[in-house]
């Protein structure tokens, strides 16, 4: 589905997105069925997946995704897109991954990226990783429907057994 990014398709993605993290099942189950619903609504979302905190590491490892399988099952800190945003503790939108010099491709049909973090009291956990095969397909609205999300889940993606 290609809409613009109305407010009320925002409000519908977002109401839609956060029921299924309220759903019953595990949270890993709970996760990957968001991750597989905002990558069949949003037509830029092509990959949808959480990374993982490891506790006492400065590590990410993959989690609950939608897409095609990735080799980066553990980032560093700092390491590529993902690895930035833990480092700072703050999303990272990339418009044009080619032009970005510290990228890990996962693909060469990804253009941008979007990378939200996940605290839970206070503290980086995870986070929430979407590519596109378009240019520039992250705007301040895909910001605020995925940083809402990642507050929303933020409980869940604790529970998460990251995938190894």
């Amino acid at each position: 589905m290609s809409e613009p990014m109305t407010a009320d398709r925002l409000q519908t993605l977002y109401d839609e997105a956060s029921a299924i993290l309220r759903e019953n099942g595990s949270p890993g189950a709970r996760l990957h069925r968001m991750c597989d619903y905002l990558r069949q609504r949003v037509s830029r979302y092509d990959w949808v997946g959480f990374y993982v905190a490891v506790p006492g590491e400065r590590t990410l490892v993959l989690g609950p995704f939608s897409g095609q399988p990735t080799e980066h099952l553990r980032i560093a800190f700092g390491q590529g897109v993902c690895g930035q945003a833990a480092d700072r503790e703050q999303t990272v939108i990339v418009q044009d991954v080619a032009a970005e010099k510290n990228y890990l491709s996962c693909s060469v049909h990804v253009k941008s990226e979007i990378v939200v973090p996940v605290f839970f009291e206070g503290r980086l956990i995870g986070e929430l990783d979407i590519d596109s095969h378009s240019a520039e397909a992250f705007n301040d609205h895909d910001r605020a429907l995925l940083e809402r999300l990642a507050a929303d889940g933020s409980g869940l993606v604790l529970q998460v057994a990251p995938q190894q």
